[in-house]
């Protein structure tokens, strides 16, 4: 059986979350008001629960379901299993980070009336965006 560790992160956003996992491949994606159980590898309910859950199935064979665990202060904890954590490491933790970074910048920027004109990925990964205000 699998031990599971809570990862802390700065995501608070349900939507931009689920963007930022449908870029990384996860579009099959569950998302609760209340937490549910998480399943180990056998398909066993564990106690760790979550509002976003992607199951195990989406993972992997031997795969327990990745769960993020809404705080009290609105951020996600992400909940992975010490097996998937060789897979979905502090490395793609970061991936995600900044998808979902992405997306909120997006999404704000959208609000106070800017339009994407163009966006470029350097060879770092860094993303530029350039914006035009709608008039």
């Amino acid at each position: 059986m699998s031990h599971f560790a809570r990862l802390r992160t700065q995501i608070a956003e349900v939507e931009h979350l689920v963007a930022a996992l449908a870029d990384l491949g996860f579009g099959d994606v569950e998302v609760s008001e209340t937490a549910q159980h998480l399943c180990g590898y056998q398909g066993d309910l564990r106690p760790q629960r979550a509002e976003v859950i992607i199951r195990r199935q989406h993972l992997g064979p031997l795969s327990n379901d990745l769960g993020f665990k809404r705080r009290g202060d609105g951020t996600f904890d992400a909940i992975i299993s010490d097996y998937d954590r060789a897979r979905y490491s502090g490395q793609w933790l970061g991936r995600l980070t900044q998808r979902y970074a992405y997306h909120a910048a997006r999404a704000k920027l959208a609000e106070q009336g800017f339009t994407l004109v163009r966006e470029e990925t350097d060879d770092t990964g860094r993303i530029h965006l350039v914006l035009r205000r709608s008039a």
